[in-house]
């Protein structure tokens, strides 16, 4: 605050803190003058200024707003299967295996029946090298040798008719030889009749049928049932 000193009007520039509100006596250090200064006045504070034409409006929310802080992803090991499943599964397949391995033994097994109640699994037989005939009757043991009878060549042939089944079956009553070259050319061919019209279940009949002067370019030999036996 600013002290004028009202002798000889010499100012003073003073602090207001140090004169508190009802004043206090002080000296002019130029004249030497005494006098009574009163104390700041104090300024009323500001009043708010309301417009009558515009209510009071308490302030809008704004928009809250939540973060969500997922949890972080945690590593986990997986559980380990009970012993009991681990068991079950083991022996489903095990199962498994002994189901197709009793199946295939059957369908060797019993090969021979198979092929007589559906005659065209002979030829899915055949490719896996395992021989099975569609009629239950079969050759087994057929072999040949030349003889020589009064200065002719003779060509005899031998071997079984065998019943592979497991019932008595009939016969067929025409069996053909046929004679081919090299090159699975057939050159000849006869045919005879089995000395037997059935046979028993693993019974066998033995046959000889021969052949004069067989040909010269003869390399294979096939011996099978005649189509209208």
């Amino acid at each position: 605050m600013i002290l004028t000193c009202p002798s000889c009007d010499t100012r003073y520039q003073a602090d207001e803190a140090k004169f508190p509100p009802q004043g206090r006596q002080v000296r002019c250090a130029k004249c030497g003058h005494v006098w009574h200064q009163a104390g700041p006045t104090p300024q009323p504070e500001p009043e708010m200024v309301i417009k009558a034409d515009e209510p009071v409006r308490a302030p809008e929310p704004g928009p809250s707003r939540t973060r969500i802080f997922a949890p972080a992803a945690t590593h986990t090991e997986p559980e380990p299967a009970p012993r009991g499943a681990m068991v079950a599964v083991l022996a489903g397949w095990v199962g498994l295996i002994l189901v197709i391995l009793a199946i295939g033994y059957s369908l060797v097994r019993y090969r021979q029946e198979i092929s007589m109640i559906w005659p065209q699994s002979a030829s899915v037989y055949s490719v896996l090298g395992l021989k099975v005939s569609a009629q239950g009757i079969d050759f087994a043991h057929v072999d040949y040798r030349r003889e020589n009878e009064d200065g002719q060549l003779v060509l005899a042939v031998t071997g079984s008719i065998v019943n592979s089944g497991r019932r008595e079956l009939p016969v067929p009553q025409s069996v053909r030889v046929t004679l081919s070259d090299a090159n699975n050319h057939e050159l000849y061919h006869w045919s005879f009749t089995p000395n037997v019209q059935s046979l028993k279940p693993g019974q066998s009949s033995p046959f000889l049928t021969r052949l004069s002067s067989p040909p010269t370019a003869a390399r294979h030999l096939e011996v099978r049932f005649a189509p209208n036996g």
